[in-house]
């Protein structure tokens, strides 16, 4: 868990469904296709290009900033 969000999360699944902290939080990053949970700079380097020359000609997309997340 790298940010206060994911920590509260996390806390608040366990508090829920009864889970040891972390179980969740593992859980949903096993479902990830890289392996890891998206951090900001991962988020931040989606925004840089999107401010960049090289994103000019991108239009009406919604991009999944996800590392492959599988639901299931």
């Amino acid at each position: 868990m790298n940010t206060d969000m994911g920590i509260t999360v996390d806390r608040e699944m366990a508090r829920h469904t009864g889970a040891e902290p972390g179980a969740t939080y593992a859980q949903y990053v096993d479902g990830i296709a890289l392996g890891r949970a998206e951090t900001p700079d991962d988020v931040a380097g989606f925004v840089s290009y999107l401010a960049g020359p090289d994103a000019k000609y991108l239009t009406g997309q919604a991009p999944l900033i996800d590392g492959g997340l599988v639901y299931r």
